[in-house]
Protein backbone atom coordinates (compact mmCIF):
# COMPACT_ATOMS: atom_id res chain seq x y z
CA UNK A 1 0.00 0.00 0.00
CA UNK A 2 1.47 3.37 -0.89
CA UNK A 3 2.45 5.60 1.63
CA UNK A 4 -0.09 8.74 2.49
CA UNK A 5 1.15 11.89 0.69
CA UNK A 6 -2.21 13.92 1.51
CA UNK A 7 -3.52 13.94 -1.87
CA UNK A 8 -7.28 13.49 -2.25
CA UNK A 9 -6.24 10.10 -3.72
CA UNK A 10 -3.99 9.04 -0.55
CA UNK A 11 -5.29 11.26 2.20
CA UNK A 12 -3.73 11.20 5.53
CA UNK A 13 -5.13 8.85 8.22
CA UNK A 14 -5.48 10.88 11.33
CA UNK A 15 -6.81 10.24 14.67
CA UNK A 16 -8.22 12.90 17.22
CA UNK A 17 -5.86 13.71 20.45
CA UNK A 18 -8.12 11.74 22.56
CA UNK A 19 -7.21 8.46 19.38
CA UNK A 20 -10.93 8.11 19.91
CA UNK A 21 -11.78 8.50 16.26
CA UNK A 22 -10.50 8.38 13.31
CA UNK A 23 -10.65 11.08 10.01
CA UNK A 24 -8.60 11.93 6.94
CA UNK A 25 -7.53 14.95 5.37
CA UNK A 26 -5.31 16.04 2.06
CA UNK A 27 -4.71 18.89 0.64
CA UNK A 28 -6.76 20.85 -2.15
CA UNK A 29 -7.73 23.64 -3.79
CA UNK A 30 -11.06 25.60 -4.55
CA UNK A 31 -11.12 28.93 -6.24
CA UNK A 32 -7.74 29.38 -6.47
CA UNK A 33 -7.09 28.43 -2.64
CA UNK A 34 -4.90 25.98 -0.80
CA UNK A 35 -7.16 24.30 1.42
CA UNK A 36 -7.32 21.34 3.67
CA UNK A 37 -10.05 18.93 3.42
CA UNK A 38 -11.08 16.90 6.33
CA UNK A 39 -13.81 14.10 6.36
CA UNK A 40 -15.16 12.85 9.54
CA UNK A 41 -17.46 10.18 9.17
CA UNK A 42 -19.92 12.13 6.29
CA UNK A 43 -19.17 15.55 7.68
CA UNK A 44 -16.54 17.69 5.13
CA UNK A 45 -15.27 20.49 6.78
CA UNK A 46 -12.37 22.98 5.19
CA UNK A 47 -9.68 24.81 6.73
CA UNK A 48 -7.55 27.35 5.00
CA UNK A 49 -3.94 25.59 4.51
CA UNK A 50 -1.49 28.23 5.51
CA UNK A 51 -3.04 27.60 9.46
CA UNK A 52 -0.46 24.93 9.68
CA UNK A 53 2.62 27.90 9.09
CA UNK A 54 0.66 30.13 10.90
CA UNK A 55 -0.24 28.05 14.10
CA UNK A 56 2.90 26.66 13.96
CA UNK A 57 4.61 30.16 13.95
CA UNK A 58 2.36 31.25 16.81
CA UNK A 59 2.89 28.27 18.87
CA UNK A 60 6.81 28.66 18.31
CA UNK A 61 6.40 32.14 19.59
CA UNK A 62 3.98 31.13 22.78
CA UNK A 63 7.07 28.56 23.69
CA UNK A 64 5.26 26.42 25.74
CA UNK A 65 2.33 24.23 25.94
CA UNK A 66 -1.55 25.28 24.60
CA UNK A 67 -4.86 23.50 25.44
CA UNK A 68 -6.55 22.97 22.25
CA UNK A 69 -10.13 23.52 23.24
CA UNK A 70 -12.35 22.21 20.46
CA UNK A 71 -15.52 23.91 20.14
CA UNK A 72 -18.17 24.08 17.27
CA UNK A 73 -18.66 27.19 15.45
CA UNK A 74 -21.88 27.67 17.54
CA UNK A 75 -19.98 27.69 21.21
CA UNK A 76 -17.71 30.23 22.51
CA UNK A 77 -14.54 28.69 22.43
CA UNK A 78 -12.37 28.90 25.66
CA UNK A 79 -9.88 32.16 25.96
CA UNK A 80 -6.17 31.01 25.23
CA UNK A 81 -6.75 27.80 23.60
CA UNK A 82 -5.41 26.58 19.63
CA UNK A 83 -9.37 26.81 18.80
CA UNK A 84 -9.87 30.96 20.07
CA UNK A 85 -6.99 31.39 18.00
CA UNK A 86 -8.07 29.52 14.88
CA UNK A 87 -11.05 32.48 14.83
CA UNK A 88 -9.72 35.33 16.43
CA UNK A 89 -9.23 38.46 14.77
CA UNK A 90 -6.01 38.81 16.35
CA UNK A 91 -4.43 35.69 13.86
CA UNK A 92 -2.73 36.28 10.30
CA UNK A 93 -6.17 35.63 9.32
CA UNK A 94 -8.45 38.17 11.33
CA UNK A 95 -10.85 35.63 12.00
CA UNK A 96 -11.59 32.22 11.21
CA UNK A 97 -9.14 29.78 9.19
CA UNK A 98 -12.49 27.47 8.87
CA UNK A 99 -14.05 27.80 5.69
CA UNK A 100 -17.34 26.45 5.69
CA UNK A 101 -20.44 28.39 7.44
CA UNK A 102 -21.77 26.81 10.06
CA UNK A 103 -18.53 23.74 9.92
CA UNK A 104 -15.71 26.39 10.96
CA UNK A 105 -14.76 24.87 14.18
CA UNK A 106 -13.21 22.10 15.39
CA UNK A 107 -10.41 24.14 14.96
CA UNK A 108 -8.36 22.50 17.65
CA UNK A 109 -10.03 18.94 17.23
CA UNK A 110 -8.50 18.29 13.59
CA UNK A 111 -5.97 20.16 12.78
CA UNK A 112 -3.01 19.60 15.59
CA UNK A 113 -3.29 15.60 14.81
CA UNK A 114 -2.02 16.85 10.89
CA UNK A 115 0.49 19.25 12.61
CA UNK A 116 1.64 16.17 14.59
CA UNK A 117 2.20 13.47 11.91
CA UNK A 118 4.00 16.43 9.76
CA UNK A 119 6.52 16.63 12.55
CA UNK A 120 5.49 20.25 12.73
CA UNK A 121 4.11 19.95 16.47
CA UNK A 122 3.49 17.24 19.65
CA UNK A 123 0.26 16.87 21.36
CA UNK A 124 -0.38 14.99 24.49
CA UNK A 125 -3.09 12.34 24.05
CA UNK A 126 -5.40 12.13 27.07
CA UNK A 127 -9.30 11.70 27.69
CA UNK A 128 -10.01 15.59 28.12
CA UNK A 129 -8.04 19.08 27.91
CA UNK A 130 -4.95 17.73 25.66
CA UNK A 131 -2.66 20.22 24.60
CA UNK A 132 -0.12 20.74 21.78
CA UNK A 133 3.23 22.60 21.68
CA UNK A 134 5.55 23.67 18.44
CA UNK A 135 8.27 20.99 17.54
Amino acid sequence: MPEENGSKESPWKLKTPPLSSEFTMYKDNKDGKDILVCTVGTTILHYDYRCLNDLHAMLAKHGGWMELGSADEQKEAKDGTVEAWGRSENNPLSGWYGLKKGLRGRFGMYVPPLMEKLGLAELTHDAKGNKMRAK
